[in-house]
């Protein structure tokens, strides 16, 4: 018998439980969402557990240490955990979990996946200098009608449409 995959949420739908998600961190923890301090907790402490003496001669990292339970106890961490634990459970739940690459026909697996693994790359290093990634200053910055939000958002898009325009050859046939 072959598993069918279950139609995608209804976008609008999906727009309105995200905006509920987003109420409910304000409500529960008093800020929004983000998930860009997740990447930076594991950095740290990776950085602790290899290069204990660096960490100590160092006010950035030894800052993470001093007092309280540590990185990979921050709220984001969990935040992170739970949307991984989230995805996977939709997955598994909708008939979609399998490991599988989409891409169009001009391009191979393998040169997806770099350019997959680029942007994201690209992207994370654009959170840590933009200090926040698309969901802390983008969504929460909306939600809270931060103008800075606003522009975040749509420098993203616009950026997005530019780029595509030279990338679009690889999905079309």
């Amino acid at each position: 018998m072959k598993n069918i995959p279950k139609p995608y949420m209804n976008p609008y739908l999906a727009g309105f439980l995200l905006g509920l998600v987003l109420l409910a961190a304000f409500f529960v923890t008093g800020r929004g969402l983000g998930a860009s301090g997740t990447v930076k907790s594991v950095v740290i402490t990776t950085v602790g557990k290899a290069a204990p003496e660096h960490v100590a001669n160092n006010p950035f990292y030894s800052e993470y240490f001093s007092e309280g339970p540590g990185p990979m106890k921050n709220w984001l961490v969990y935040l992170s955990l739970g949307v991984l634990a989230g995805a996977f459970f939709s997955g598994a739940m909708s008939g979609r979990l399998g490991f599988k690459v989409d891409k169009g026909p001009r391009i191979s697996s393998g040169t997806r996946l770099i350019f997959a693994a680029s942007g994201g790359l690209l992207f994370g290093l654009g959170a840590q200098f933009g200090r926040g990634c698309t969901s802390g200053a983008a969504l929460t910055g909306m939600a809270v009608l931060s103008s800075a939000g606003f522009l975040t958002m749509m420098a993203i898009f616009g950026s997005g449409y530019m780029v595509a325009y030279f990338f679009r050859k690889l999905w079309i046939s």
